[in-house]
Parts: C-alpha cells; structure tokens; sequence
C-alpha cells in the first residue's frame, strides 16, 4: 500500500509557473513537466530532500541550480518519521515547507513539493524512481557519527536508481 502524497497541483504533475519569477533576467514561463505531445524526449526532473536543516537548505540551492541548466523542473519533498507522539497533519507540514521554500532563489523554475511519512532514505529513492528523476541532490549530513555509522545520504549514494549528489 502506497502512503498518500500531499502534493502542490494535480497528482503526478509537475506546477507548471509556481516559482516565482521576478525582476530582470526573469525568463519566460516554460513547461519543462512530461512531454507535450509531439515532443522528441521526456523531461526527468532533478529532485531534492528538504528538512529545514542548513545542510538542506545548501541542497536545495544547488538542485534549483541544476534544474536551471537542465531545463528541468524542480521537485522538493519532504519526509518525516512519525513517532507516535504527535500528529501533524499533511496540510500542516505543506504549509510549513512552502513557507520554508519562500525565502529560497527558485526564479524561473517549475516546481512540485511532495510531503511523506517515512523512513527518509526509502521514500526518497521510491520517489525518485516514481518521477523518473534525473538526480537526487542531498545535504550531508551534520551530525558527526553519521559520517561514519551511515545516514541518509550514505544509504541514498548506494541505493539510489539515478546519481545522488550529497552537498556539504
């Protein structure tokens, strides 16, 4: 059974327009979601994981980057681990991370956000390959043991079903 993804827009669609374009050298609205009919290839996009944390914020920062020269549209999830004590609802951790993204430089890109439970690492590499994506663009971790007892960019680099770019 497949957990439910809160997503921005209809699902399994990328929103087309949604960062925000402004000032000069603002480009032009441009679809870079799956293919228009028509069109020679399928646009994969570049997907990030998003906590709140420095380490994540830096990754989203170079994602949005490379979907930029990619011309790809951009997909930020975020995954938590319930823990039984306290429910926060999906509407409740989508409007903190669409809070969270409105201080980031995403001008000019197409974005889809998806909020999950789970155990990060696994969703992550589920919803890469559900989507097809390009890269996977992580923050390293900055708890010190994790650098040497695994974490989710350790897992994700060796499982990962497209190449995963762990940013300091």
């Amino acid at each position: 059974m497949t957990e439910p993804a809160a997503r921005d827009g209809e699902p399994g669609e990328p929103m087309h327009g949604s960062g925000r374009r402004a000032g000069r050298g603002a480009r032009p609205d441009r679809r870079t979601g799956p293919p228009v009919s028509g069109s020679g290839g399928q646009r994969h996009p570049v997907l990030t994981g998003y906590d709140g944390s420095n380490a994540s914020r830096h990754a989203l920062a170079y994602a949005a980057g490379m979907a930029r020269r990619l011309d790809r549209w951009l997909v930020v999830v975020h995954v938590w681990q319930p823990n039984g004590v306290a429910f926060v609802p999906l509407t409740d951790r989508m409007r903190w991370l669409r809070t969270e993204l409105a201080d980031a430089d995403l001008t000019g890109l197409d974005i889809e956000m998806i909020v999950r439970p789970g155990d990060p690492a696994r969703q992550l590499r589920k919803i890469t390959k559900e989507r097809n994506a390009d890269a996977i663009v992580i923050g390293a971790s900055e708890r010190f043991l994790h650098r040497f007892t695994g974490s989710v960019p350790t897992w994700l680099a060796r499982h990962a079903r497209c190449p995963a770019v762990v940013v300091p």
